[in-house]
């Protein structure tokens, strides 16, 4: 276990919360001080290859869900500031991966606001009640990270209303832009905290009983 709490198998790759100067807003989302800590791993427990794969692989799906973040971030910017025009910005956005087959900026941020909500609806109808039946040790950080995707969510309903009021890529993108920044803000925080939980109890548990 490290000296920060975090319990790991020697090859997560380490992750902590961001810095207070690397929000995008001010608002208090919740308190990270007081986020429950998993229990340790058994001692000298031997992690096996496929076990190390997925812990590594809910790493891999966060660092997607991160870049395209700042793709739509970044995007959602250039606009505001007329570095580009829209026509412009939807030719970027043509390039990612999360956009289906609409050429709409907001098109764009419904899409990744239902690839957010699907991904903790896994995780919140399996793979909790997995981890929290193999180490119920585990069920204050289960808790909590379920109380959070219930903040992230209803960030989420933020974005879709200043969708549904943002009638064209010519419009005014403040409001969108604020809800997105926000969106930034617990998503990043939020993954961070989920990795460092539960890497490694994935490592020895699985997504699903007898993966590992």
């Amino acid at each position: 276990m490290s000296d920060d709490g975090i319990a790991s198998p020697p090859t997560r790759r380490p992750t902590k919360s961001p810095d207070p100067d690397t929000r995008l807003t001010d608002d208090e989302l919740w308190d990270e001080s007081v986020r429950p800590v998993g229990p340790p791993p058994p001692s000298g427990h031997e992690y096996s290859q496929n076990g190390i794969a997925v812990g590594s692989h809910l790493i891999d799906v966060h660092d997607h869900l991160r870049l395209e973040l700042t793709h739509l971030l970044e995007v959602i910017r250039r606009v505001q500031e007329g570095e580009v025009s829209a026509g412009e910005a939807r030719g970027t956005l043509s390039e990612l991966t999360m956009r289906q087959h609409d050429w709409r900026i907001g098109a764009y941020c419904a899409s990744y606001c239902r690839v957010v909500t699907t991904h903790h609806g896994i995780e919140d109808a399996a793979i909790f009640p997995h981890l929290r039946k193999s180490d119920p040790q585990l069920a204050p950080v289960v808790d909590r990270l379920q109380q959070e995707h219930e903040v992230i969510h209803g960030i989420l309903d933020q974005v879709d209303q200043h969708l549904v009021a943002h009638k064209n890529d010519d419009g005014d993108f403040d409001d969108l832009a604020r809800a997105v920044s926000l969106l930034s803000d617990a998503l990043i925080s939020h993954l961070a905290y989920e990795e460092q939980q539960l890497v490694e109890p994935l490592a020895r548990f699985g997504f699903y009983p007898g993966q590992v």
